[in-house]
């Protein structure tokens, strides 16, 4: 529920507020060699002292000019971002106080809703579809979300996403990816040090996640990471697709 605005690809910041970030993940992207221009940005960024990683299959210019390169199995981005949502979760590394006040992080899901064995509740095996009232916010008697400052009810969002991504250990993970736990860490930990008020961290992404079937997962995904550690909204933040005019977008 986090996530629900981010399935499509756009940037929340302009490309020269990438100088601001603290930590830049590139993945699914070539940017040194097919978007040069915010590349200029990016090296603006690690001028400044910023750590850039490169998260790709492929060994190219962009990850050359990285802190670091760390190749994955292609199309396991998912458990490679879903890896980095149990990790923020373990170590705390989220930032509560953005949680509670810019996201539905505090709203009791309904009764209604269950995941078990990879399946939500709701599931139809004839029409192959879900039937997502059953995955509600429990309401008051005006109609608005009930909510948990605390975070500690077992229906809130926040712990049914802790809950959901527990599986994604550093083992599993690494399994499926293919990147080693220690590589996975080297990554998590400069990435979730950005969960601070001082601290912002940007996702660079570009037709290496949107030209596969669960493109929008991958975003969608990337977009929890941004959420949880409040890298939304702020200087030198964002998920930032890496357009070019005649496309899509353009």
């Amino acid at each position: 529920a986090l996530a629900e605005s981010f399935g499509r690809g756009a940037m929340t910041n302009h490309w020269i507020d990438i100088k601001n970030a603290d930590a830049v993940l590139i993945m699914g992207s070539n940017a040194a060699e097919h978007h040069p221009v915010c590349f200029k940005w990016i090296m603006k960024a690690k001028d400044n002292g910023a750590v850039i990683m490169h998260v790709d299959p492929k060994f190219s210019r962009t990850s050359a000019r990285s802190d670091f390169h760390v190749p994955l199995r292609s199309g396991t981005d998912i458990a490679f971002l879903g890896g980095m949502i149990n990790y923020i979760f373990e170590t705390e590394s989220y930032f509560k106080e953005y949680l509670l006040n810019y996201t539905n992080a505090s709203f009791l899901v309904g009764k209604g809703y269950s995941f078990n064995d990879g399946l939500f509740s709701g599931y139809n095996p004839e029409t192959r579809s879900y039937d997502r009232s059953v995955w509600a916010f429990e309401t008051s008697a005006d109609g608005a979300p009930v909510r948990d400052m605390t975070l500690s009810h077992e229906r809130c969002v926040f712990n049914l996403l802790k809950k959901h991504y527990a599986r994604y250990t550093l083992k599993n993970v690494s399994d499926t990816t293919g990147v080693s736990e220690e590589n996975l860490l080297k990554v998590y930990k400069v990435f979730c040090a950005t969960g601070k008020p001082d601290k912002a961290g940007t996702i660079l992404y570009a037709l290496g996640w949107t030209q596969h079937t669960v493109g929008a997962q991958n975003i969608r995904a990337s977009a929890l990471i941004q959420l949880l550690l409040g890298n939304i909204g702020v200087a030198g933040g964002g998920i930032n697709a890496l357009r070019g005019e005649p496309n899509v977008q353009g």
